[in-house]
């Protein structure tokens, strides 16, 4: 049986691309229920607050909500729960070094589909300071600015 390659993007974390610097990007497993991947197909999946912790040398992601699956009664789960995340042990512990020394965090960027499996887009990221943050809205701002010139230009 041939496996699907595609990838489906399910949601982003746009707000972490705003508030951090994306240093270095992971793919990592997600360990989820039925009724979850489910709700997850039907987009019921949000981001924004969510960050990840290594505790006792095992990745976690909080703070995701995932809505609970309108047709799934009693096998739903509580939306707010820690969910594991799957990488390998040397993985793990290379990044649980930079956090505690390099004062990184782990943040999730996205979520996707890949093939059939779930995955997480994990961003090893530093904190933006406000003056970095209006830099970054300028730069935006500019960018926009000189698409829509040359696209009024070629019309």
């Amino acid at each position: 049986m041939a496996e699907k390659t595609g990838l489906k993007t399910i949601a982003d974390n746009r707000k972490a691309r705003h508030d951090y610097f994306v240093i270095e990007s992971f793919e990592t497993g997600i360990e989820l229920v039925g009724t979850e991947v489910k709700a997850i197909r039907q987009g019921g999946v949000n981001l924004k607050d969510s960050w990840c912790s290594i505790d006792e040398g095992e990745l976690w992601i909080k703070g995701m909500h995932i809505s609970p699956y309108e047709h799934g009664n009693i096998f739903n789960r509580d939306p707010m729960r820690v969910r594991k995340l799957l990488m390998h042990k040397r993985e793990i512990l290379r990044l649980f070094g930079k956090v505690k020394q390099e004062g990184l965090t782990l943040i999730p960027l996205s979520l996707y589909f890949k093939g059939s499996k779930v995955k997480v887009q994990l961003g090893l990221c530093k904190g933006k300071k406000l003056h970095d943050k209006r830099d970054a809205m300028a730069e935006a701002a500019a960018k926009r600015d000189i698409e829509r010139a040359i696209k009024s230009r070629n019309q």
